[in-house]
């Protein structure tokens, strides 16, 4: 699909409301639709470029992504194009916008759309997985091989469901509309017929080895590729690894579901990590060097004479790469000064003889805090 911008697709402003965008979808699908179209592939074009856009900006969270990073940051969080295959899938999928529409009374009340469905074969179904990753996974991505259960097209009849040497026919309950209308006075009401099931088609030899459903059973080995940076709670999608299609329908998506694990020294603050590491008193007055973890390893780092509590040192790139590219965060060393909880005789002679050196070295300044706090609440 093009990369064009999804708003000028549209034709609507980028703080176009939720309103605006589906009117505007429906005027220009009815406007490229290949049925008003035919035999013209540049309408065809319009007509799925349209619908990508709808499928993006319709859903809050892809418009979200869409505003900040673009096309990019809709690839890096695992979208990888529109889950449609087909003219009639696009109609089946965003069916329900036009229904009672001009649309629809156009293309015949939806039986368009039912018809190739029940003849072209019924999509099969999503599936989901949820993954979970390590922080250093994180940090380098990932191949994850998981084997999963779904159903596969039938190899005894090749997925149509027909005993072989017979085919499908059209339903004759439906006509291969997939729809009944029965009429009660004035009222006219369609409902899914109750044969097919909605498909337009029945077989009146059905294949012994999948009884007819066109799918079987089985398991299949998938290798996940999870980018680097990726965030907990993301999903990726694999566009046609799920179930299968029936009677030569596309095949379903699967959905991954991204959950990283805590990790026992790091927390994660969007591409940087932070870690907290103890010192004593005697270290951040003196300053030290210190060893402490990384994603990739062991580092040493210098804490500088005089370090506060609560200070923080950087080990730059250190952290996770960026998911969109856009480079690698750090690593922050928060320092904790640790205060001693039981002094030993000697310990609390040695402090005693440091607050008084202390006393007589800062004393002008706390006296100079204590007189501005004074004068604070004597306002």
């Amino acid at each position: 699909m093009s990369q064009r911008d999804y708003y000028e697709t549209l034709g609507v402003a980028k703080g176009a409301s939720d309103s605006d965008i589906k009117k505007a979808y429906r005027k220009l699908a009815l406007k490229h639709h290949p049925d008003k179209n035919p035999g013209d592939p540049e309408a065809e074009k319009q007509f799925k470029a349209v619908s990508e856009a709808y499928e993006v900006l319709a859903d809050p969270e892809r418009r979200k992504l869409y505003d900040q990073y673009g096309h990019d940051g809709l690839k890096a969080r695992g979208y990888t194009g529109p889950s449609f295959h087909s003219v009639d899938d696009i109609f089946e999928q965003f069916s329900d916008i036009f229904e009672g529409s001009i649309f629809e009374s156009f293309f015949g009340g939806g039986r368009r759309g039912r018809t190739r469905r029940g003849r072209a074969g019924r999509p099969g179904a999503d599936l989901r997985v949820d993954l979970e990753l390590a922080y250093e996974e994180v940090a380098s991505g990932a191949k994850k091989r998981i084997e999963l259960k779904r159903q596969a097209a039938c190899e005894n009849c090749s997925g149509s469901g027909a005993r072989p040497g017979t085919t499908v026919e059209a339903c004759p309950t439906c006509g291969g509309h997939g729809r009944v209308q029965q009429t009660q006075g004035f009222f006219s009401i369609q409902r899914t017929c109750p044969r097919c099931g909605g498909e337009g088609v029945y077989c009146p030899s059905p294949c012994g080895a999948c009884r007819g459903e066109g799918t079987v059973a089985a398991k299949r080995e998938v290798i996940i590729d999870v980018p680097a940076g990726i965030h907990d709670g993301v999903q990726l999608r694999l566009a046609g690894e799920g179930n299968a299609g029936v009677r030569g329908g596309p095949a379903g998506d699967l959905y991954c579901y991204i959950h990283v694990k805590p990790h026992e020294f790091f927390e994660r603050h969007n591409d940087d990590i932070i870690c907290e590491v103890p010192i004593s008193f005697a270290e951040a007055a003196l300053g030290c060097h210190i060893e402490v973890p990384t994603l990739r390893g062991k580092a040493k780092v210098t804490v500088p004479p005089g370090t506060q509590s609560g200070e923080f040192l950087r080990l730059k790139s250190q952290g996770f790469p960026n998911i969109d590219g856009y480079g690698v965060g750090n690593q922050l060393i928060k320092i904790v000064v640790e205060t001693p909880q039981k002094l030993t005789p000697r310990m609390r002679e040695l402090f005693e003889q440091l607050e008084e050196l202390d006393e007589e070295e800062h004393s002008s300044r706390r006296k100079k805090f204590f007189q501005r706090l004074k004068d604070y609440f004597s306002l």
